[in-house]
């Protein structure tokens, strides 16, 4: 675990630079530099989601996923955990809960979460996720700049997700055919171009309620015939 525990301290550090020593940078220059981080997300989700084998395999996870995810209340559950830390915490920014559900959507959903986690549990290196880290540690100081200190509390699911994944790794790894991690990335995928959609706010996508979609597009990676 040693990768998600450099990750989580690297978004914890970028996020309590940007909320509170970055505060030099004007507004235009934060939405320029966010735009810029939107259009990297969305190139990146693009490029991932091309790794699917079977399309018809997207189609239907994201639609089992979608409706599990709304059943569950996923997004508005994210949205309540933010609340409560914020009122906890005595943060009245108002803006905690936006920073800590983006962070934690853009920190959780992907490929290098994933590859990265298993890696770790697999084999103890962590060359993964120590891109990772670089790259969640400046995107957390831009974030937490403009939308607080929120964003430094999302290492705490991204600690638990990622240090569940390695901390599982030996007994899924049976499950993790080429297929089912193919067609998983290429889910985890089009949430992130979903998550690059809404940092340019050219929609309002609710990403979280879609997180199920990954979980299915494993299961129906393995039960479908190859």
């Amino acid at each position: 675990m040693i990768g998600t525990i450099i990750n989580t301290l690297a978004v914890i550090v970028g996020g309590v630079l940007g909320t509170y020593l970055i505060k030099g940078i004007p507004d235009r220059i934060k939405a320029t530099v966010i735009q810029g981080i939107g259009l990297s997300v969305i190139y990146i989700g693009m490029k991932t989601t091309w790794e699917t084998r079977n399309p018809v395999i997207l189609i239907v996870s994201l639609a089992l996923g979608g409706t599990a995810g709304e059943l569950l209340h996923i997004e508005e559950g994210l949205e309540v955990m933010g609340n409560r830390l914020e009122k906890a915490l005595a943060f009245g920014e108002g803006t905690f809960s936006k920073g800590f559900i983006m962070a934690t959507l853009v920190y959780c959903v992907g490929a290098m979460a994933i590859m990265g986690s298993l890696q770790d549990g697999l084999t103890g290196r962590y060359d993964i996720l120590l891109a990772k880290s670089a790259l969640d540690g400046i995107t957390a100081i831009i974030f937490s700049s403009t939308m607080g200190i929120g964003v430094a509390f999302s290492a705490l699911p991204l600690l638990v997700y990622q240090g569940a994944i390695s901390l599982l790794a030996q007994q899924i790894r049976p499950l993790l055919t080429e297929a089912v991690v193919a067609e998983m990335s290429a889910a985890g995928g089009l949430l992130i171009l979903g998550i690059g959609i809404n940092l340019l706010e050219v929609a309002r996508i609710r990403v979280a309620a879609l997180l199920p979609a990954i979980v299915a597009a494993a299961a129906l990676a393995a039960l479908l015939p190859k």
